[in-house]
């Protein structure tokens, strides 16, 4: 036992530092550690896994399998105009092989903003 009361070698949490932004009167401060977008894959809708990191001694800790989303910027020749899209490895191969034309229409039919 150390002299402040506490044990020896005994962790603390560790809680991360967050400041609060002013927000319109009526509503709760908003945190500012900023608004990240998913990570989604708008063809295949493809999204990250949770799962386990495992050392040498199989300790087990939680962690994120992202997938590799690339924003990739195509060429519709029908509207003669570009789109972005944020696309997996997966879907950019969708694209390739079924071509921006079809895949942009099927994703116009499920509701997704293009």
């Amino acid at each position: 036992m150390l002299g402040n009361g506490r044990v020896a070698g005994a962790l603390r949490p560790v809680v991360p530092f967050r400041s609060l932004r002013a927000a319109p009167p009526g509503r709760p401060p908003v945190p500012t550690m900023g608004f990240v977008m998913a990570r989604r894959c708008q063809v295949t809708g493809a999204v990250g896994r949770s799962g386990n990191n495992i050392s040498h001694s199989h300790r087990r800790t939680k962690r994120r399998f992202e997938i590799n989303v690339q924003t990739k910027r195509y060429f519709i020749p029908s509207e003669q105009r570009h789109v972005t899209l944020t696309v997996s490895a997966k879907g950019i191969k969708t694209i390739d092989r079924r071509g921006i034309e079809a895949v942009v229409k099927e994703l116009r039919a499920r509701g997704e903003k293009v």
